[in-house]
């Protein structure tokens, strides 16, 4: 009867449902028709290390033993020394204290310690190099767990890591070459009020007071240190070539030569200091032509080294299916690498090659 009817009695399975396979291969539990594909955990283990050992360290130079005290007592115990001869080393500590700690000495001897401390009392931030290390230390670590989580390459991620470990550098070079700039500027100018100083018949060291008087910083600052070394006993020359430490002008170089060949030799110092705002300005003139001549070519300098990586924002905004190769597929990540390295070297070049020297 059910034969004759058409009808089959044995069960028959139900037929599949569309995207089923897929559904249960995307699914977190995977199912039993997708086998589960094993999870690298290395660049998160590698990424969680990084950022402990720098809290380690971090906390190492801030909780350290041997540690300054307050302000009080070093103002107390610079107090209760003894003057000597020796004072005049001692007005030379206006630079920016040096703090011994184990890492800061091992970066002390390899000479990139000095350095950055010079750039950051030469930029009027006024640091501890200890602060400044941790908080590169902080950003790379940083740098490093982003890079980690976004592009899952390793190589990537120290880059990126070591990417804003570097951004308090540039900013701290960025700030430098502006206030040098701004010294470089205000110098022909104080030359002027110290040469009518004195032409009045004042001293040099007056001629100074009335430049801190009525200049800006970094002018007037560094010029009140000059003062203040000079009044506590050190020789003018002497804390002239001090500031030239302070602020590597080379204008400023002529100024303590001529300052220090005119204490030893003798001549009239408001001639000198008139011939040498002069040249001082037609060295500026120089700088400024050479710069309006190299703009197009600077210009061209941040295209190439800004243009690919904006570009590749952009479509990774717009259409991300045209970028997913560069970030997921391992030939796409070794392009992406060496477009990178091909990017900044051309970029480096061109800021070489229109590097001019005056």
């Amino acid at each position: 009867m059910a034969r004759s009817s058409g009808i089959s009695l044995r069960p028959e399975s139900a037929p599949p449902i569309r995207g089923c396979s897929r559904l249960l291969a995307l699914s977190p539990t995977r199912g039993w028709c997708a086998r589960e594909r094993p999870v690298n955990t290395m660049p998160y283990l590698a990424a969680a290390l990084i950022f402990a050992c720098v809290i380690a360290v971090g906390a190492y130079l801030a909780f350290r033993p041997g540690a300054a005290g307050t302000v009080e007592q070093r103002l107390m115990a610079r107090i209760a020394r003894p003057v000597s001869p020796a004072a005049t080393e001692i007005l030379k500590a206006r630079s920016p204290r040096r703090r011994k700690g184990p890492l800061i000495a091992l970066l002390y001897r390899l000479d990139l310690t000095r350095r950055l401390e010079e750039h950051l009392w030469q930029a009027g931030i006024y640091m501890r190099v200890s602060d400044m290390v941790l908080l590169m230390l902080v950003l790379f670590a940083a740098g490093v767990f982003a890079g980690t989580a976004v592009w899952k390459d390793p190589t990537l991620a120290t880059a990126t890591g070591f990417g804003l470990a570097m951004a308090p550098v540039a900013y701290v070079r960025v700030r430098r070459r502006r206030r040098l700039r701004r010294f470089s500027l205000q110098l022909p100018f104080a030359l002027d009020l110290i040469r009518s100083s004195l032409e009045a018949g004042h001293s040099l060291l007056r001629g100074l007071q009335v430049v801190v008087s009525e200049f800006q910083d970094p002018m007037s600052t560094e010029l009140r240190s000059v003062i203040e070394q000079s009044r506590l006993g050190l020789p003018l020359p002497r804390a002239l070539e001090e500031m030239l430490k302070r602020v590597p002008v080379e204008d400023l170089r002529l100024f303590v030569v001529a300052v220090r060949v005119q204490s030893e030799v003798g001549s009239s110092l408001a001639q000198i200091i008139s011939r040498l705002a002069e040249i001082v300005r037609t060295r500026q003139r120089l700088q400024d032509q050479v710069k309006a001549l190299t703009a197009q070519s600077r210009m061209s300098g941040w295209v190439v080294g800004l243009l690919p990586v904006i570009i590749l924002g952009a479509f990774s905004v717009i259409q991300p299916s045209y970028t997913r190769v560069l970030f997921h597929d391992p030939a796409g990540i070794r392009i992406l690498k060496v477009a990178g390295v091909l990017d900044v070297l051309a970029f480096l070049t061109i800021r070489k090659l229109l590097k001019v020297k005056f």
